[in-house]
């Protein structure tokens, strides 16, 4: 294969990855939208307190994010206090996954570097997204 071959597949694969990414979000973010945090009605129950009937660290989660997209943030802190960085980072990631894959769309320049950076901007963005729920678990665990 030769480099110009190899340059065309990582960049297919990339833009592969953005589109997988973009729609997950897209479905997460349509999710919140269609469900109205006022009727309560989520077919999507939290399996957590079901079967213990304690609540997790992610209990409200949805309901917050329903109340984020229609701009009532005050509330959704309640249902949810991480529920604004999770939020956050959605919104985040599914802009990079925009711009970066417009980038290598044009281009298959650069798209190791790209992908390095743009692995590690998600990864530290999802510590910091997530941290409230790997602090907890690490408390349930020790």
């Amino acid at each position: 294969m030769t480099p110009a071959d190899q340059r065309k597949a990582a960049r297919r694969g990339y833009l592969a990855v953005n589109i997988i990414f973009a729609g997950v979000i897209l479905l997460i973010m349509g999710y919140s939208v269609f469900y109205s945090p006022d009727e309560e009605k989520y077919p999507v129950p939290c399996v957590h307190e079901k079967l213990t009937g304690e609540q997790c660290p992610s209990c409200g989660m949805s309901h917050a994010f329903s109340l984020i997209v229609r701009g009532r943030i005050d509330e959704a802190m309640v249902w949810n206090r991480a529920s604004a960085g999770v939020f956050l980072f959605f919104a985040f990631q599914f802009l990079m996954r925009i711009v970066l894959g417009i980038r290598v769309l044009y281009t298959d320049r650069f798209i190791r570097p790209i992908s390095i950076v743009d692995s590690a901007v998600s990864l530290l963005m999802a510590i910091a997204a997530f941290f409230p729920f790997l602090k907890a678990l690490g408390q349930s665990l020790f």
